[in-house]
């Protein structure tokens, strides 16, 4: 989702095939936060698995199914190399693992096909986009997610009446004033949503994650997540939705794509962007209510549709500068 860069490292044509294309297939899970880092990445595949094997196999299948078919269709190497069409087919097929059985068949084929689907959207909606200067993000995930859980409980192979699934913001009832241990796990519950993890440990094997990559995504993430916090809790979210990151994951995406990704850091940049995760944690509960009649969810649409509208005003705002 970021710019192509990395990392120092040696020129492309002068690696083995295997070891290029490892390296590209971890920039493709680390690029779900913007970042072209295959350290970031090794990081974020190890919290994936401290949340449970079969999430580590699911995510890493995704951006190999995802990579591999962008080679097979000979997408432009520069945006492969960068790990462009790894991150949505990572998101599809954990979303697979999360909300479908992982341990059937016909999921791991679901996961298998929607991250080659995924590639062919990104292509398509690159093209469509580039006029506009407006970046694809997870729109490609979230258009196969979204049909996808909503399509599963018309395929008995596919629905096995699954508990809740993790990312689903729970009713406003129960207590909302969230206890200190909730609130510092939601903060780091909030970068690991992003991913669907709700556990803070795997949040916060994320985080170091980012760090390893970028002080700045770092920075930013925790600035988002923080500001998620507080929206939710100020506005009466249960505690436990907060303590769990079920509303906070899509502002740290924001804050991320808003300072430092798309639009030039600054003072400036920096409060566009906290008024971004602001907008994205409001419109979490929206979209899942939307979603909610025919069985979908919010996944990252909140972080897609916040994203996109709040850059297609940044020409206008002589403040700000589109990177």
């Amino acid at each position: 989702m970021a710019q192509e860069k990395d990392e120092p490292a040696a020129p492309a044509a002068t690696r083995p095939i295997s070891l290029r294309l490892g390296i590209e297939v971890l920039r493709g899970i680390a690029q779900v936060d913007f970042l072209p880092s295959a350290v970031c990445g090794l990081l974020f595949v190890a919290a994936l698995f401290a949340a449970g094997w079969q999430y580590g196999v699911y995510g890493l299948l995704g951006s190999v199914v995802g990579t591999g078919t962008a080679y097979g269709l000979q997408l432009a190497p520069a945006a492969v190399g960068a790990g462009l069409h790894g991150y949505n087919g990572c998101l599809v097929a954990l979303s697979c693992a999360v909300f479908l059985d992982p341990g059937h068949p016909a999921t791991l084929v679901v996961a298998v096909l929607g991250a080659v689907v995924s590639v062919v959207l990104t292509a398509g909606l690159t093209t469509l986009l580039a006029a506009r200067r407006l970046p694809v993000l997870t729109e490609p995930f979230c258009l196969v997610a979204t049909a996808t859980t909503a399509a599963a409980p018309g395929f008995r192979q596919l629905w096995h009446g699954a508990p809740t699934p993790a990312a689903l913001p729970l009713p406003a009832t129960g207590p909302t004033g969230p206890t200190w241990d909730q609130l510092w796990h939601g903060f780091f519950a909030n970068i690991g949503q992003i991913f669907f993890m709700s556990q803070w440990y795997v949040g916060l094997l994320f985080l170091a994650g980012l760090l390893a990559a970028s002080r700045l995504a770092a920075l930013t993430a925790c600035a988002g997540s923080a500001t998620s916090l507080v929206t939710a809790w100020a506005l009466g979210a249960p505690a436990e939705a907060v303590g769990e990151g079920l509303l906070g994951y899509n502002g740290v995406l924001v804050a991320m794509a808003l300072c430092g990704v798309f639009v030039a850091p600054g003072a400036w940049s920096a409060a566009y962007a906290l008024l971004g995760a602001v907008a994205a944690t409001v419109l979490t509960p929206a979209i899942d209510a939307v979603a909610a009649p025919f069985g979908s969810h919010a996944f990252t649409w909140p972080f897609v549709v916040t994203t996109v509208l709040f850059l297609a005003a940044v020409p206008a705002v002589p403040r700000l500068r589109r990177i």
